[in-house]
């Protein structure tokens, strides 16, 4: 194990992905620690106060455990844009009574600085950072009070510039993984490349210990990506049915039903590029959506709630990865310690 990764505790060299929006639960980020792998809280989309509840939750277990915070990254939309598309969208609103926000949010930073300072008066040992990068001082202020820092990227010159901040280690997100990615510059295509390549790419590049994600949903995937020179994988996807994912009724069985046969990246849901299970909603709104996060996710989160509490997968945001068949029911340790069984 790299040396400034021992504190860590993790033997298991699988991981559990902090999954936004609820399914990342302190009962799952137990559980992977107790596996003898690594469980991250999702803070984003949360209050501090929120995020401090949990944290005061998984610590009272006595695991080691990490937070991932959104950093500010804005991709501002315009007025006309925003209400264009409002008026796309504003038919699907009326089928539950919704009016949808009039006028763009583009200055949200979702608690920044609130929870940044959580952080530094209540440290836990690994931080992470998805879709911007902190500022060197943030940095070195939370490796000051004994956080390992964390940032996610999505090709080598992000690799680079995570350790021009100073960075203690990376975690290398492919295309194939659910969810947002956490590309740093989010108005442009998302590159496929296949995970072992990028790991090996990376590697290549910046010497810093890399954490990996995207798709990794078989036992052969992990293998794959240890051998390209990841310290360990994460996943999420895979965990989305287990006993302890807080995810939605729907979005858990949507993962099974033969209706839903493969996944897209689509912007539609959120402004910001995404990997989701093709439903009516991807296919209708994806080529009308602006670029335009959050102010798209603050757009749409009404519907998205109101259609999963009728159970309307034609409007959900059903994060994905390309892996997202090989979920199952059963404890998440015993998906996480099945992943590890050929590395």
């Amino acid at each position: 194990m790299p040396r400034d990764l021992t504190s860590l505790n993790a033997d298991l060299p699988v991981w559990a992905a902090p999954m936004a929006g609820g399914p990342s639960t302190p009962a799952l980020v137990v559980a992977a620690a107790r596996a003898g792998g690594l469980g991250l809280l999702a803070g984003g989309y949360r209050t501090a106060a929120e995020l401090a509840a949990q944290i005061a939750q998984v610590r009272a277990s006595g695991v080691v455990f990490g937070v991932n915070l959104f950093a500010p990254n804005p991709v501002p939309v315009t007025a006309d844009a925003y209400r264009t598309y409002a008026c796309a969208l504003q038919p699907e609103a009326d089928r539950y009574g919704l009016t949808l926000p009039a006028e763009p949010v583009n200055g949200d930073d979702d608690a920044w600085t609130d929870k940044l300072e959580l952080l530094l008066e209540t440290p836990v040992p690994l931080v992470s950072f998805t879709f911007g990068l902190p500022g060197t001082d943030t940095v070195r202020a939370l490796q000051d009070v004994g956080s390992l820092v964390a940032q996610s990227v999505t090709t080598p010159a992000e690799a680079l510039a995570a350790a021009e901040i100073g960075a203690d280690l990376l975690i290398v997100q492919a295309s194939a993984a659910g969810g947002h990615s956490a590309t740093l510059t989010p108005d442009r295509p998302v590159t496929p490349i296949p995970l072992p390549d990028l790991v090996s790419d990376v590697r290549h590049t910046v010497p810093l210990p890399v954490i990996t994600a995207g798709g990794i949903a078989t036992p052969a995937d992990t293998a794959a990506a240890l051998r390209a020179g990841a310290h360990a994988a994460m996943v999420g996807t895979v965990l989305l049915r287990t006993h302890e994912s807080g995810a939605s009724a729907p979005h858990k069985t949507a993962l099974t039903d033969p209706a839903f046969a493969g996944t897209t990246l689509t912007r539609a849901f959120t402004g910001r590029t995404a990997r989701a299970l093709r439903n009516r909603f991807t296919d209708r709104y994806e080529p009308l959506a602006p670029l335009g996060y959050p102010a798209l996710h603050h757009l749409t989160s009404p519907l998205r709630k109101a259609a999963t509490a009728a159970h309307d997968t034609d409007l959900i945001h059903l994060w994905a990865g390309t892996g997202y068949r090989q979920a199952r029911v059963e404890p998440a340790a015993q998906t996480l310690t099945r992943l590890a069984a050929e590395r």
